[in-house]
């Protein structure tokens, strides 16, 4: 049994994906099988992945017959695992070679901690932008350590993760969410678990192509809203009334955003009941009267 299985999901990345596959099996810790699925790739990306395996026992692969989205696939990837430890990597992502060894030196003193690092930004060609993950995210000043759960809340700032493997207690990446399954998944670890951050970069993240939320606003929408109801749902009862308000009002904003004001009325409220003088939610209650002012006259003029 491998130490530590490492996922890899890969779609129509044949630009990237050598890149990737050789930042795992040039770490400097070696024991780690790579399970890779791809999902049914229209470019090089199969012939790629099968110049890896002729050279390298510890490269497991699963073709998709059909495309069925990251959830599915990472999801057969956690079937697959037989790893004491689990971590994943994108198909354009890159690894620094004493990645896995920094982290399950953490790991060695607290083996049921969840351990994130810090990831460096570069562009489509790979140069770097002089950036980071929690840059990006505005998250540079955020707690990352401990019981991160409700700041996750707020907003995702975790890219990079490896954990115990039994610790996963059959979680898997939620299906019905096509953009936000593994902000979810990193939330339900972090109401059970601590996390641990290392603020060396350990990893690259990519950034390149067209801008999924702009390009499909609408499916990010829906994705907020089922996110939100799950929470709501599963951890209403122990979350912080700042925290449920405000995933109120995320919710509320997105229905709005979807044309269903009277969905996102009843969300608004909630906040409203829940943080009666919070300014955000005046400001968006003023802002959600205009708009509907203004709906309202441009129907009577149409």
């Amino acid at each position: 049994m491998p130490h530590i299985s490492v996922i890899m999901s890969s779609y129509n990345h044949d630009k990237y994906i050598s890149t990737a596959i050789e930042s795992v099996l040039n770490q400097t810790f070696s024991d780690f099988e790579l399970i890779i699925i791809d999902d049914a790739s229209k470019d090089r990306t199969r012939e790629i992945i099968e110049s890896y395996t002729n050279k390298d026992q510890r490269i497991r692969v699963l073709y998709q017959k059909k495309n069925k989205g990251i959830s599915c696939t990472m999801n057969l990837g956690l079937n697959k695992a037989t790893g004491k430890h689990i971590t994943f990597i994108a198909s354009d992502d890159i690894w620094y070679r004493y990645k896995l060894e920094k982290e399950l030196a953490i790991l060695k003193n607290d083996e049921n901690l969840v351990v994130t690092s810090e990831a460096s930004i570069i562009d489509d060609r790979g140069n770097p932008t002089g950036q980071t993950f929690s840059q990006i995210k505005n998250a540079v000043k955020r707690n990352k350590s401990g019981d991160i759960f409700e700041e996750l809340l707020i907003g995702n700032f975790v890219h990079d993760l490896i954990l115990k493997r039994e610790n996963l207690k059959g979680l898997k990446y939620d299906e019905q969410l096509k953009y936000l399954n593994d902000y979810k998944f990193v939330v339900d670890l972090s109401s059970q678990y601590n996390f641990f951050f290392i603020p060396e970069p350990l990893c690259m993240y990519r950034i390149h192509g067209q801008n999924t939320m702009a390009s499909d606003a609408e499916n990010w929408r829906r994705d907020i809203i089922k996110f939100g109801q799950d929470v709501l749902r599963k951890y209403g009862r122990t979350i912080s009334n700042r925290t449920k308000a405000r995933v109120c009002l995320t919710m509320a904003a997105s229905f709005v955003k979807l044309g269903n004001r009277e969905k996102s009325r009843e969300f608004l409220f909630k906040a409203l009941k829940i943080k009666p003088f919070d300014w955000r939610y005046l400001i968006f209650l003023v802002s959600y009267i205009k708009n509907g002012i203004g709906q309202a006259r441009k129907s009577r003029c149409s």
